[in-house]
């Protein structure tokens, strides 16, 4: 009778097992259609609402409208604001505009540009070519143009930043073609000034990673002799999959061609990379760590900063650290 019982005990035992087994697997299956459900009907929502989520339009931030710049008198929303210790004299800061005019324009736009630094010196200075971020204007970055600036010492070099057409009070729409060709005009008027190929550092923060890389790449008016990008995105590609959450075609999203991972390949300028291990708008593994891997030029570096989010990178890094590691790059 034991032998019996043991054995029905066994073959209970046995059963409850591939049950559990089977609804475990009953389970996943389930999970799984739920799963692919959601995504078919984020697909269906995306395709309805596509209009509004296009990158083209998403990507350029314009929200706050202004009728003047303000520079330091600008009380609206910024990632730092600085002490009086980086103070700069009205007169050497010097607001203009310049006529901007791309191979596929037909006609010129007029677009808003600040100099800091004395004009006179151009032909003997270095100068930081600053292309900023895609949100508002030049008052939200005046900050980071102020502190620039101070890069080796206050003044030591100029930094030239421009609003691209549709930002600020330039003119115009902003377009993919638009940003290299007016980050263009500036360099137009960098090299009328008398500024030489080997004294020209662009930097390219975020949006302006774009720029910064098109024109290292593929150079017009002047050929920028070291680059520096700070929370570079890869491509559009990955920004429309990142914002997305689904691996579609970024072609869905955007007819923007914007390809820094791939452009990087063929720049050979110094290269110095720096982007916020806690950006959580442009993910540093799946944008930075690939344009850093894909460069091949002449010398690298990276800066990973802990901590930093998307804009935090001078506050966190601590400013006079952040102005020393540019001044070391700036002078290999």
């Amino acid at each position: 009778m034991n032998f019996f019982k043991k054995n029905i005990d066994n073959l209970n035992s046995h059963a409850d097992c591939h049950f559990e087994r089977s609804r475990e697997a009953a389970s996943q299956k389930t999970l799984k259609r739920v799963q692919c459900d959601v995504k078919v009907f984020m697909f269906f929502v995306l395709l309805l609402f596509s209009s509004c989520l296009r990158l083209d339009h998403n990507l350029y931030n314009l929200e706050d409208k202004i009728t003047e710049y303000k520079l330091d008198n600008y009380t609206g929303e910024q990632d730092f604001i600085l002490d009086n210790s980086y103070h700069i004299p009205d007169s050497l800061i010097h607001h203009f505009t310049l006529s901007s005019k791309g191979p596929e324009d037909n006609n010129a736009t007029t677009i808003h540009a600040i100099y800091i630094g004395s004009i006179s010196k151009i032909q003997t200075d270095t100068v930081i070519m600053y292309c900023h971020g895609n949100k508002w204007h030049m008052d939200f970055y005046w900050q980071r143009a102020k502190l620039l600036a101070h890069t080796s010492g206050k003044n030591k070099y100029g930094v030239l930043m421009i609003d691209y057409r549709g930002y600020g009070l330039s003119e115009g729409e902003p377009t993919e073609d638009g940003l290299y060709a007016d980050v263009d005009a500036a360099l137009q008027w960098l090299k009328l000034k008398g500024l030489t190929n080997n004294r020209l550092m662009i930097y390219g923060f975020s949006m302006g990673s774009a720029p910064a890389c098109e024109l290292s790449n593929k150079p017009r008016s002047m050929t920028p002799s070291k680059l520096i990008l700070e929370a570079p995105f890869a491509s559009a590609d990955v920004m429309a999959n990142d914002a997305s959450g689904l691996n579609m075609p970024g072609s869905f999203f955007t007819n923007l061609k914007i390809d820094n991972a791939e452009e990087i390949k063929t720049i050979n300028q110094p290269f110095c990379w720096i982007h916020g291990i806690n950006d959580n708008f442009l993910n540093i593994n799946t944008h930075g760590e690939v344009v850093y891997k894909n460069y091949n030029g002449i010398y690298k570096e990276a800066h990973r900063i802990p901590g930093a989010d998307h804009g935090e990178i001078p506050a966190k890094m601590g400013f006079t650290n952040y102005l020393n590691t540019l001044s070391t790059f700036i002078k290999k």
